[in-house]
């Protein structure tokens, strides 16, 4: 396995940087770049001319991360050569948010095989319920493979997102990429950092991931109380202070949702992915020091998993939220990931607006919010 990466600084792909790039003559591409990079007139047809070979993926980010560091209005390429591990791309569009469980499902079913050991996912991070792609995509492969990936995001702006794969770029995109054979090593991790206040209220009208009312009272206005002047700065300031969702018994579940937009009319809130009809929600809020921890905590779960590996590719997916409450200390979190996993491994990834990942080897995958997932790959030693 051989790994080459470039950090075009402006976004625009200059040429010196996409030959090296090319001498590791890549069987596959990832590119995280700011809005502005995936919308300049031919992006598309310079990548494919500088790999021809080799298959294209990614998307719009709220932030890249290269190294350790993470960057703004930047475009990051990772060139990898696998060299005993089959690739396979599938893609659909999502049109309107009710497509998202059936072109999950499409996704997956392209990808299943007796073969396939994992899929990486790049999805649009609006207008779509990411619980539902996952839903699809898992339900359509056999048991044990491994999902994960993230939703696609535009600096915050909330107003359009870009995915990028063999055919082009659209705003509509979800991509998946199949890992094919015994040869490929596969190890992940997510958490999160935060912490709940406030008292949990419960879910009296919801549908998927549209929240209408707590404790019988329009969510909306439940959410502007608590916020009080962040209101005014909806949906942006919502990335501040996401849900966590509780069990029927007040149980935590491990599960943090983001809201992605709100409905003044009918007073609901758009979350980033489902929400338990039966169950609790209740706010949280972080530290720049939590969410370091966190991030921490995902990589030496991620470590553990494969132990026996020695350096690989790491694919860093944390949410915008974290990267709003740390400010000018996000590169913290990259820095203790990149420390913490073997040396020489190679580090990508993005600040999206939802996190795809299992919470162990033993439990399926989910919809992360607010969280640091990793996706660890590597191939066994010849």
């Amino acid at each position: 396995m051989k790994i080459s990466q470039h950090v075009f600084r402006d976004g625009l792909l200059e040429s010196d940087g996409l030959r090296t790039l090319a001498a590791v003559e890549p069987n596959l591409v990832l590119v995280f770049g700011s809005w502005t990079s995936f919308a300049r007139p031919g992006f598309h047809a310079t990548l494919r001319k500088a790999f021809p070979e080799a298959h294209l993926a990614g998307c719009t980010t709220a932030g890249e991360i290269a190294g350790e560091r993470v960057f703004d209005g930047a475009c990051v390429v990772t060139a990898i050569r696998f060299a005993a591990t089959a690739l396979k791309i599938a893609r659909a569009d999502i049109g309107v948010m009710e497509d998202s469980l059936a072109m999950g499902e499409r996704v997956g079913k392209a990808l299943d095989g007796p073969e396939l050991r994992g899929i990486l996912l790049f999805c649009k991070g609006l207008d779509v319920n990411g619980s539902a792609v996952i839903q699809g995509v898992s339900g359509a492969v056999r048991a044990g493979v491994a999902i994960t990936g993230g939703l696609a995001g535009d600096g915050g702006a909330f107003q359009r997102t870009w995915v990028l794969d063999d055919h082009g770029v659209s705003d509509t995109g979800l991509v998946g990429i199949g890992f094919y054979g015994d040869g490929v090593r596969i190890g992940y991790g997510s958490y999160g950092g935060w912490e709940p206040f406030g008292p949990a209220r419960r879910v009296t009208r919801c549908q998927g991931n549209l929240l209408f009312e707590l404790d019988g009272e329009p969510a909306l206005n439940v959410y502007k109380r608590y916020l009080g002047d962040y209101a005014k700065n909806l949906p942006a300031s919502g990335l501040l202070f996401p849900f966590e969702m509780l069990g029927e018994d007040h149980g935590r579940l491990g599960l943090i949702r983001t809201i992605l937009g709100i409905d003044e009319a009918a007073g609901s809130l758009i979350l980033a992915g489902d929400i338990d009809p039966n169950g609790f929600l209740r706010l949280m809020h972080a530290s720049t020091d939590a969410l370091v921890n966190g991030a921490e905590a995902a990589a030496e779960a991620t470590r553990q998993m494969v132990a026996e590996c020695g350096a690989g590719l790491a694919i860093l997916v944390s949410c915008v939220g974290r990267k709003l409450v740390m400010g000018d200390h996000v590169d913290e979190e990259v820095e203790v990931v990149s420390q913490a996993l073997a040396a020489g491994t190679v580090t990508t990834g993005f600040y999206s607006y939802g996190e795809i990942s299992p919470f162990s080897a033993t439990t399926d995958c989910k919809l992360h919010n607010q969280t640091m997932t990793i996706t660890f790959l590597a191939e066994a030693a010849e």
